[in-house]
């Protein structure tokens, strides 16, 4: 029996490589089974693990991919599991995280550049806003006053821990204390944080945040978000890495009563630099897909899609796209452009009675800057 399945498994990947490589005829009556891919994400209530949903549905699905979504600690465990899990074509990761194990490399460390050179990225996605939490009772009400405080900072693993520990370092000019760290989940940060048995929870999720949305709201009074005031010097050197960001009071309308400035990291799209024909064409009909079905993700998806841009900008020193998805993001990313552009002629042609009215005009020897914006010149 177990000789059996294993002969029905590889009998399916064969298959599906056939179907992906083009080397299979179309079969009368038959479908092609679907290219069976892992996606490492977030924690179970996190922002990531909904992006994963959303990539499963809208963009593996049509492409012919069954893209298994899978729960993480976070960034630092995405690198890692993409490198080397079976199955696992892709990994959302934060730029931090990946600059991190960038810098180890670079800096001698074998393991990391092991690790990291493989990696590519396929496109960046979204700012992932950085939470920092405490009672509502606490006396502190920016960021900067968390020195010497105990802080929840995540996983060990996760991205939130490589963002608050390297915030704090940047802020203080020396490490969280090993007494004052800990290494909680989101939702036992926030349950230790009600109790008093912690005095800041980190936290790192694109809003609006499902683990906020769902949490109680008797719950939710008991806690507050600590701002980021521009003017401390903590803020100046914290922003040498990271970005000025606002959490709306429109993504919890049950828990903030007013916008608040804070902090924030970009996610990637990751995957591994592979060689393989039947891989190249099964990402290369993802990266169409996700061009394509892009609308249907903005539309459909989690709100944060709303803010990812379908673009591929240059990338800092050392960090690569992965060249066959990147071929074909491109020449989609082109394709829409030019569509767009078509569409727009209509609006911009000018009737013939308008232009033998524009003909009419006195033409002027100059045109001001501000007059060419206002359409107060003639063409």
């Amino acid at each position: 029996m177990f000789i059996t399945k294993c002969m029905r498994n590889a009998a399916r990947g064969a298959l599906a490589l056939m179907a992906v490589a083009g080397l299979g005829g179309a079969q009368p009556g038959f479908a092609a089974d679907p290219v069976p891919y892992k996606i490492t994400t977030g924690q179970e209530r996190g922002t990531y693990i909904q992006i994963g949903q959303d990539l499963s549905k809208y963009v593996a699905e049509p492409a012919g991919i069954e893209l298994e979504v899978l729960p993480s600690k976070g960034s630092a465990e995405n690198v890692q599991r993409m490198r080397y899990e079976p199955g696992v074509k892709f990994a959302l990761v934060q730029s931090d995280v990946y600059q991190a194990y960038m810098d180890m490399a670079t800096s001698g460390n074998a393991d990391a550049g092991k690790i990291i050179k493989p990696l590519r990225l396929i496109m960046p996605l979204y700012d992932e806003e950085i939470y920092f939490v405490t009672r509502a009772d606490s006396p502190m009400k920016y960021i900067h006053e968390i020195k010497g405080k105990n802080i929840s900072v995540g996983p060990i693993g996760s991205g939130t821990a490589q963002s608050a520990e390297t915030l704090y370092r940047l802020m203080f000019g020396e490490p969280i204390a090993e007494a004052n760290e800990q290494h909680l989940n989101n939702e036992d940060s926030l349950a230790r944080l009600i109790v008093g048995k912690i005095d800041v929870a980190v936290i790192v999720a694109g809003q609006p945040a499902k683990l906020f949305q769902d949490m109680n709201p008797e719950l939710l009074k008991q806690i507050k978000l600590l701002r980021l005031d521009s003017s401390a010097q903590e803020t100046a050197r914290a922003k040498q890495t990271y970005f000025p960001a606002t959490i709306r009071t429109s993504s919890y309308p049950n828990w903030i009563q007013e916008d608040t400035p804070t902090l924030t990291v970009k996610a990637f799209l990751v995957t591994y630099d592979y060689g393989l024909r039947g891989t190249v064409g099964a990402l290369s009909k993802f990266a169409d897909s996700l061009c394509t079905n892009f609308d249907t993700l903005q539309a459909n998806g989690h709100p944060k899609w709303k803010q990812v841009h379908l673009e591929l900008p240059p990338l800092t020193r050392g960090w690569k796209y992965y060249p066959p998805m990147e071929k074909h993001l491109r020449a989609c990313i082109a394709q829409r452009t030019a569509a767009a552009e078509q569409s727009q002629n209509p609006a911009r042609q000018v009737s013939a009675r308008q232009q033998e009215a524009t003909a009419q005009k006195v033409k002027k020897a100059s045109c001001t800057a501000q007059e060419k914006l206002l359409l107060l010149c003639d063409q």
